[in-house]
């Protein structure tokens, strides 16, 4: 499998190798290898300047086999078709594993959300609603946040697709809102607590607890932040952090510091404006991404985005578990090498399942009308995490694959089923 093999390429592999291994009609892979809906909009944006630019969005439909697609929204300058299509595969992924009614989707808009004002940003996000309205809906296709998305532009979202829909007040369409528009409780950590229970979960398996087992964090955003934030509540320690961005030192990419950081206090520096880089303590040193990555930890966490972890990369880890907190961190090569070398990797597929898990509970919350607290769904959330670790973890030690493997198997049976009562093959 090649180091250069693109997403959606090693996407599809992942859903062949799958249905291969189940012994699946040749039929059940020739549906799901393509979306059924891939929108293409060109988005129109009237800039502060007075000049108007155009900016290329999409929304892929994944599979309907189980339900409405759901999937996020992201906003970075690197999107693409291909890319989109192959999320909105993972999602339908995600979901299935979960036992969820949905299947998947995902959207984008190829922009640089940094370089907009405030005005442009939101007239950018009503537009690519009007651009996609006629498919959207609680039944049809429910956006969420994603890469540089949040709860405020969801609010964008569903007041531009009421205002288009006769005021019909179907806010079911979109999750990851804020709490004032219908949100849900345990939205914004949800992500980053179900990547620290897959970890937690694992050394359950293993009859070991997390007490002073170390992990090194990659990425320290939404998911980062939580994941190290539960790890630590739970006994393990944090000792490097790799979050580079525009405050970064120059020639910088991490801090490490063998007595552990407070994922509080580099929440803070972050907050304050500053790069995480730029905490200091005793014992505290500014690393490469190489020395980051060839770090002795128990447990590495890349909580970033695609494709950070190479087979060059692989070579240098050291630690037992990997947690991808990310979507499709490690490339396919970079896989095969550290299972082959006895690293276990928890899928992204499997780990970062947690948001859309509450992005459901959302969703169901709004059509009933009836809302959850705080404790209710974070106590949920663990429930059916853990229930759905259990059953990917019994199908690699039945059919004698990884978990990534497994993770695509018990989706995709579930997938075949609904498709083959429905008589599509």
């Amino acid at each position: 499998m090649s180091e250069k093999l693109d997403i959606l390429e090693a996407t599809r592999l992942r859903y062949k190798d799958a249905c291969d291994k189940l012994n699946l009609d040749p039929s059940v892979y020739e549906i799901l290898k393509e979306p059924e809906r891939i929108l293409e909009v060109a988005i129109p944006v009237k800039m502060d300047k007075g000049y108007t630019k155009v900016f290329k969005g999409y929304r892929s439909a994944h599979s309907s086999a189980l339900g409405p697609s759901k999937g996020g929204v992201r906003f970075d300058d690197k999107v693409t078709r291909e890319e989109v299509e192959a999320l909105s595969m993972m999602m339908s992924i995600k979901v299935a594993l979960l036992g969820l009614p949905l299947g998947g989707g995902k959207g984008g808009i190829c922009v640089n959300p940094k370089e907009l004002s405030e005005r442009e940003l939101e007239l950018l996000s009503r537009a690519y609603v009007r651009s996609i309205n006629n498919y959207l809906g609680s039944r049809q296709d429910v956006p969420a946040p994603d890469v540089n998305t949040n709860a405020k532009i969801m609010g964008y979202f569903i007041d531009e697709y009421i205002s288009l829909n006769e005021g019909k007040q179907d806010i079911a369409t979109f999750t990851g809102k804020p709490l004032a528009l219908g949100g849900s409780f345990a939205r914004d950590q949800a992500t980053g607590f179900g990547v620290a229970l897959s970890v937690k979960y694992y050394y359950q398996r293993k009859n070991e607890s997390l007490e002073g087992k170390t992990f090194i964090c990659q990425g320290f955003g939404n998911v980062g932040y939580f994941t190290c934030k539960y790890l630590k509540e739970f006994g393990a320690k944090l000792i490097a952090v790799n979050a580079s961005d525009k405050n970064a030192p120059s020639g910088s990419s991490a801090i490490v510091n063998k007595n552990g950081f407070d994922p509080e206090a580099l929440l803070e520096l972050k907050e304050a404006g500053k790069s995480v880089l730029d905490f200091e303590a005793e014992g505290t040193k500014k690393i490469s991404n190489e020395e980051f990555f060839s770090l002795d930890t128990d447990i590495l966490l890349p909580c970033a985005l695609e494709n950070v972890i190479t087979e060059d990369i692989a070579k240098s880890i050291k630690a037992e578990v990997i947690s991808e907190g990310a979507n499709g961190p490690t490339t396919p090569l970079a896989s095969d090498f550290l299972e082959a070398k006895g690293v276990t990797i928890i899928p992204d597929i499997m780990a970062n399942s947690g948001g859309v898990l509450v992005s459901h509970y959302e969703w169901i919350q709004n059509q009933l009308g009836y809302y959850f607290s705080y404790d209710q769904v974070k106590d949920k959330e663990e429930e059916d995490m853990l229930r759905v670790f259990k059953r990917i973890f019994d199908m690699a030690e039945e059919k004698d694959v990884d978990l990534r493997q497994a993770s695509f198997m018990v989706a995709i049976k579930s997938m075949a089923e609904a498709l083959k009562f429905k008589g599509r093959y």
